[in-house]
């Protein structure tokens, strides 16, 4: 288990393997809880890892 408690969006990026658009809109959208940081947002590693699981499963070719 990671020692992460939160991410910066730059951070976010890397360790979902999803893009800045992505994560911002589901931001945006609710889908994805955030918090600020003076001007920075953070995303709590559980929130993050939450997200990504919910995200549609690939379906088989």
């Amino acid at each position: 288990m990671s020692d992460v408690i939160a991410y910066h969006i730059k951070d976010a990026v890397k360790a979902s393997g999803s893009t800045r658009t992505n994560i911002f809109n589901a931001i945006r959208e609710g889908k994805l809880p955030a918090r600020k940081d003076g001007r920075r947002t953070i995303i709590m590693a559980d929130d993050l890892r939450n997200w990504v699981s919910s995200l549609p499963m690939r379906r088989a070719a």
